[in-house]
């Protein structure tokens, strides 16, 4: 089992089992947090959390995970996040092969469409 998704699953189980907010706490896609989930599903070979209602429950499978989880989490390096670049600058808008810039007072460098 990977360590990320033991993390985002004691995440989701920290969070009252609210997918949304343990998504924004991990700063991960909720359709990325889901697929981790039914990924370690199939890995213990049992769902570890149901869908109860409006809600979802922590099964006994996913309780004995979870126990085991937050060992292997804690024995484990600490997660290193990505490094981040800084932004680069504005983006410039390409205008096809290049035109001259229109000088005040000259006449214009292109061609004007003909009219109707």
């Amino acid at each position: 089992m990977q360590i990320t998704a033991l993390r985002r699953f004691v995440a989701v189980v920290d969070a009252g089992l609210h997918f949304p907010r343990a998504a924004d706490e991990l700063g991960v896609p909720l359709a990325s947090l889901y697929t981790s989930i039914e990924k370690l599903d199939g890995e213990v070979g049992h769902p570890v959390l149901s869908k109860q209602g409006s809600g979802w429950q922590l099964t006994p499978a996913g309780t004995l995970l979870l126990a085991e989880a937050r060992e292997r989490i804690a024995a484990a390096p600490p997660a290193t996040l990505p490094a981040r670049t800084a932004a680069g600058g504005k983006a410039k808008a390409s205008k096809g092969r290049g035109r001259a810039p229109i000088v005040k007072g000259q006449p214009k460098p292109y061609k004007k469409r003909q009219g109707r």
